[in-house]
């Protein structure tokens, strides 16, 4: 217990480093033709478009994805919970202002992804689409898309969110790794909200290292002094993905109680992917 109660002051001061360092620096993000080359990738739980003010504003959550510029995102909570499922975001507004097109997925005609997960990405073909439903109590899911990128560049997206009970996350990164030992091997990132803080023999997480290995996390919730680090960005290959960081931002900290995660990978040109 006391290492505990060390730890969690420890990491709050390290945010709070983070935040004036960050807070010094510029956050504008580059424009497309700017990017230092490799193709930028991001996950951010958008909290069914609900920011620490309480407030129900899609708006702000479109703005911070433009702010982000990514090339593929990752969203989870895009869709309400139940019902419908409906979509949450101006689909039409995003692919005018930032060029994403939502990955199609099939069983729920107004929403957005599959249970809540929505990949969006530009210039490039959909290849093939994976709904998985998760085990454990809640309704948790993932969506596996393989695309091809501009200039054939071929990669493998898992887009998740993860229970927030121990056991089930245990359950859900079992069926993952399953899954991908089913299928040929080619270049995969996992992202998303994976809902694990620890480390350790009692983590999740130890399931995923016999493909992803363990990268160090970086804190992303909550959003206004993130000391946790909930999301994940991990790639099968060590030389694919650089390192990730948090998209920390004014308004990314107000749009929703998760920042968002970027990072870049380095894919080989003309590569593409046999179908699964």
């Amino acid at each position: 217990m006391r290492t505990k109660r060390e730890t969690l002051p420890a990491n709050i001061l390290a945010s709070i480093r983070e935040r004036k360092r960050r807070e010094r620096g510029s956050l504008a993000t580059p424009s497309p033709e700017g990017r230092e080359g490799g193709v930028l990738i991001a996950s951010y739980n958008v909290h069914k478009c609900v920011g620490v003010d309480g407030k129900f504003d899609p708006y702000r959550i479109k703005e911070v994805i433009k702010e982000i510029g990514a090339d593929v995102i990752a969203l989870q909570e895009a869709d309400t919970r139940f019902g419908e499922r409906r979509g949450l975001l101006d689909l039409d507004w995003l692919e005018r202002e930032t060029g994403l097109l939502p990955v199609p997925v099939k069983g729920f005609a107004k929403a957005h992804g599959w249970h809540g997960n929505v990949v969006f990405f530009r210039e490039g073909l959909v290849r093939n689409v994976h709904q998985v439903k998760l085990p454990g109590l809640e309704p948790r899911g993932a969506l596996i898309a393989e695309l091809e990128l501009k200039g054939g560049n071929a990669i493998r997206i898992i887009a998740a969110h993860l229970g927030l009970l121990h056991r089930s996350r245990h359950q859900q990164t079992r069926m993952i790794i399953d899954l991908l030992q089913s299928r040929e091997e080619q270049p995969t990132v996992l992202m998303g909200d994976l809902n694990e803080w620890r480390l350790g023999d009692r983590s999740s997480l130890n399931t995923l290292t016999s493909i992803f290995g363990l990268p160090a996390g970086v804190p992303s919730f909550p959003s206004r002094l993130p000391v946790l680090a909930l999301d994940r960005i991990m790639a099968n290959r060590p030389e694919l993905l650089d390192p990730v960081e948090a998209h920390d931002s004014p308004l990314a900290r107000l749009a929703s109680d998760h920042l968002p995660i970027k990072a870049r990978i380095r894919l080989q040109p003309n590569v593409v992917a046999d179908e699964a």
